[in-house]
């Protein structure tokens, strides 16, 4: 239990991985006024989970997770290789980086594992890039704590950042906020058993309307987040 707890520190709303700054197209769709309530913000939820979070972050991490499990460390690199290459919008690009590097300096610290310096020496000699789900994945296993709890905390840190930035920008109100995060729990799980099911070569698939919208984040009139 205390390792679930450990790892769980990484999904604390409070912790400091720059999510706040991040709407990964959402702020989008708030502009042309798709997402404008509890209902049609839960809509848009549903798909960023379901047709890109699952398989770019999420099954990520299930690989990653496999691949230390089998002593792969090449396909650990390929894979954060591979998350940064696919992710086409260049603020959703470079906005992941970041938290991925803020995610793994203070992780480094608390943790101590030696793959953590290893990612985090790879990434200063240019060698890498940065992901918070290759932090994820290598903490989670790290710490003992299961691979399908692995990817479900991964999935939940995720979608408390982004209900939190929804609260901010379209706006909810902070009780509509947490209602819908325990509500959207039911959808983590089931997000999580159709991950475990997935085949590597399904990873990168990404719904067009949400890669589009992105990459039009860069040109909205208002702006709140980075990306």
């Amino acid at each position: 239990m205390s390792n679930i707890l450990s790892l769980f520190q990484l999904c604390d709303s409070t912790f400091p991985n720059g999510s706040f700054s991040q709407s990964f197209g959402l702020e989008t769709y708030i502009q042309k006024d798709m997402v404008h309530d509890s209902e049609s913000f839960l809509n848009w939820l549903r798909a960023y989970v379901n047709e890109q979070l699952s398989y770019s972050d999420g099954l990520a991490v299930k690989i990653i997770y496999e691949a230390l499990e089998e002593n792969q460390n090449e396909k650990i690199w390929e894979i954060d290789r591979l998350l940064r290459v696919q992710n086409l919008a260049r603020e959703s690009r470079e906005g992941t980086q970041r938290m991925g590097e803020s995610m793994l300096n203070i992780a480094e610290v608390i943790y101590g594992f030696e793959y953590l310096k290893t990612y985090k020496r790879r990434i200063k000699n240019k060698e890498s890039f940065g992901h918070p789900a290759v932090v994820f994945a290598i903490a989670g296993y790290q710490l003992g704590v299961e691979k399908e709890q692995t990817i479900l905390y991964y999935l939940y840190s995720t979608m408390i950042g982004i209900v939190q930035n929804a609260v901010r920008a379209i706006p909810l109100g902070q009780t509509t906020g947490q209602s819908i995060i325990h509500d959207f729990q039911k959808d983590l799980k089931k997000a999580t058993e159709k991950i475990m099911n997935l085949d590597e070569s399904e990873f990168g698939v990404v719904s067009p309307g949400l890669e589009l919208s992105q990459m039009q984040h860069e040109r909205v009139r208002i702006r709140i987040f980075s990306s």
